[in-house]
């Protein structure tokens, strides 16, 4: 039947744009519920369809997306009223004031009450097969009786203990006995020597120490008691020491030395948790500046657990059921947010790794993966960089399977390491995600995942910011830079809860440190590359800090530790790239007049100064005799030309004229080349 002209074209239309509307809200509708059985909040974010737009939203909406993500994710005793209060340029930082909780109820009790078998740990030993799995009753008993322990021995709300242990479930009970009483911890790595574990003591003010009668990695023990009893011999404040036995071998106690274990087995197995405020310190923890001083960078409560579990479930996608094994020891904020406190909110099973990646063997790593099945692991690309030298086999040789996720932590990853991981470790089939992030951060920072599942992901590159962070590079104008394919110093913009909140003792120092450099911005200390696409790459520190095998070293401290040798008149310590351990340590000495003495055994007892005073990791590779360092006429050494010498590239050592002596440059690179055609680094 024949219509009049324009009700055909009218009821067509008409009829189109239903269908499309309803086709468009039922699509979005479907976004709308993908992303949110991505993350449950994400349902009350307006205009969030995917994780892009939730990503946008994390930003533009910070308070409004953190405070959905603390009342979904933490158990609160009193709920928070005011979400944040920040002024960065101030290094004013507070995050869901008003709310009080217990960390240690929300790592261990609430998972109890609804699945108390579940596995919470297992201590991957040094000796491989022989690994321990401990449930969250069991966690939760083992806690209680050391918060009842503590509470017993007159440890108060507020008080600091220091944790001198390597990782096992006791040391992650010590942790979270010191949350549920209220007291804060300062865990000190236990490859730290004696003199740098009393500086650590003194500074946080510990009057308890806790630690074990000797370490086990790698097949070989050391003796942590000693390295405890000779530490508090200059910390008078120490008045108890703890001392659980990893080995059966008997050490001396004094009056000052508490069985730790046999006292335990006398507590009740449950301890009143202390309600805590948001902002109440949790934990200290020590990082190397560039100044000789190390810095205890504090980190509270609610914001770091909220940090911690977030970025553990949605950067490595953790899913309830899943083991997750990372490797890095307790003693850095890699095994305290990634060990500890993200998987144990997130109610995770965690791998506590206590060996060394070729112990016994190159394939330690992946023989565990195959025994304890894996699905996210997560190391440094130390490690993977010395297992690709070993060649494939040994990762063949066992079933990977069970791996979903691969990550990387601790220093940039090199594009072959990065390669070999993706291709060989995980087959092809894991993504790889390169996480940039610092003791100062609290938790990832930038990262290839969470994006869409089929987003891209570039070796080498830590490419995309998590939720809640909006990172901006500066030139050295201090002006932010808009543009991508561009370097500069890599700072970001707004306050995140998982964020150091100060340096103990020394507020002054943190202002100094990461708020003044570009106020109303957080200056990391890092360089970065921002590229075409808009994706993040690390390209290094900005000041005199030296990146180890992931174990961040200031050039002062070396410095320091050298000149004190009578032989020694100064020096200077650079980083430079190590194939294996990312950087390296180059030493330049310059001796005193008149001193007679081996080179050789000078350079012997120096490696001996620096790791006995701060541990074997800071010795240097090279050591450079000189007579004298280039200087400006003011007196300031010039690491620049160090560097660029002991870098070999030597048409970027620039104008010299500033020098005191330019004359200086020519003796330093001919003592270079003689000095590597003779040695070959540690």
């Amino acid at each position: 039947m024949w219509l009049p002209c324009g009700s055909t074209s009218k009821y067509i239309v008409t009829s189109f744009r239903r269908r499309v509307f309803k086709s468009y809200f039922h699509i979005l509708g479907r976004l709308r519920c993908n992303v949110a059985a991505f993350m449950p909040e994400a349902a009350g974010f307006e205009g969030v369809s995917d994780r892009s737009t939730l990503q946008e939203f994390s930003v533009s909406n910070s308070e409004s997306f953190w405070a959905a993500a603390a009342r979904q994710r933490l158990s609160w005793i009193r709920p928070f009223h005011t979400v944040q209060d920040c002024d960065l340029s101030r290094g004013k930082i507070k995050w869901f004031e008003g709310g009080q909780l217990n960390v240690s109820v929300n790592c261990l009790d609430r998972h109890v009450h609804t699945c108390p078998e579940r596995v919470a740990l297992i201590w991957e030993r040094d000796e491989p097969g022989s690994e321990v799995k401990v449930t969250y009753r069991q966690l939760l008993e083992m806690t209680c009786r050391l918060g009842n322990l503590l509470r017993r021995r007159g440890v108060k709300r507020g008080d600091c203990v220091t944790i001198y242990m390597p990782s096992c479930p006791l040391a992650v009970a010590s942790m979270l006995a010191c949350a549920r009483i209220g007291a804060a911890h300062n865990v000190v790595f236990a490859g730290f020597s004696a003199e740098a574990l009393a500086e650590r003591i003194r500074d946080a003010q510990s009057s308890t120490v806790i630690t074990v009668n000797q370490g086990v990695r790698g097949g070989k023990v050391t003796e942590l008691k000693k390295t405890v009893d000779a530490a508090v011999q200059s910390c008078p404040g120490v008045q108890q020491v703890f001392v659980a036995m990893r080995t059966e071998n008997p050490v001396a106690m004094t009056a000052r030395d508490v069985d730790m274990e046999q006292e335990m087995l006398k507590e009740d197995l449950v301890c009143e948790p202390a309600a805590m405020d948001s902002e109440d310190v949790l934990f200290l923890l020590y990082t190397s500046g560039s100044t000789g001083k190390p810095k205890g960078l504090v980190h509270t409560q609610a914001g770091y657990l909220l940090y911690a579990a977030l970025t553990h479930r949605y950067v490595f996608s953790y899913h309830d059921g899943d083991v997750f094994g990372c490797v890095a020891d307790i003693g850095w904020i890699t095994g305290h947010s990634y060990s500890v406190y993200g998987p144990l909110a997130n109610g995770g099973t965690s791998v506590l790794f206590e060996s060394t990646p070729i112990y016994p063997n190159p394939g330690r790593y992946w023989e565990m993966v195959q025994r304890l099945k894996i699905n996210q692991f997560y190391g440094a690309p130390t490690a993977i960089r010395l297992l690709l030298k070993y060649g494939d086999q040994w990762v063949r040789k066992y079933d990977r399977s069970t791996l979903q996720t691969l990550g990387s932590v601790g220093e940039p990853i090199n594009t072959e390491a990065w390669e070999w991981y993706h291709r060989v470790v995980g087959d092809g089939r894991c993504p790889v995600v390169d996480t940039w992030w610092q003791t100062e951060t609290g938790g990832i920072c930038i990262t290839p995942r969470p994006s869409e599942p089929d987003a891209e992901i570039v070796p080498g590159m830590a490419m995309r910011p998590f939720f809640g962070i909006k990172p901006v590079l500066m030139d050295t104008e201090g002006k932010v830079l808009t543009s991508n394919d561009t370097s500069g110093a890599l700072c970001i913009a707004q306050p995140w809860p998982g964020m150091a909140r100060t340096i103990h003792n020394n507020h002054q120092r943190f202002i100094e440190t990461y708020c003044q450099p570009h106020p109303g911005y957080f200056f990391t200390g890092d360089g970065a590359y921002r590229s075409k696409e808009g994706y993040y790459q690390i390209t290094g520190r900005l000041d005199d800090v030296i990146n180890v095998s992931g174990h961040r070293i200031g050039t002062a401290e070396i410095e320091d530790v050298v000149n004190q040798c009578s032989a020694v008149a100064e020096s200077a310590v650079i980083g430079y790239s190590h194939n294996i351990k990312g950087q390296g340590v180059y030493a330049f000495v310059v001796l005193k007049k008149d001193v007679e003495v081996r080179e050789a055994d000078l350079c012997q007892q120096l490696n001996n100064m620096v790791s006995k005073k701060i541990a074997k990791y800071a010795c240097p590779d090279f050591i450079q005799f000189v007579q004298r360092l280039p200087k400006t006429r003011s007196g300031k050494i010039m690491r620049r030309v160090l560097r660029k010498v002991v870098e070999r590239d030597l048409n970027g050592v620039g104008d010299l004229s500033t020098l005191d002596d330019p004359a200086v440059v020519q003796e330093i690179i001919e003592g270079h080349r003689e000095l590597c055609s003779k040695q070959q680094p540690r």
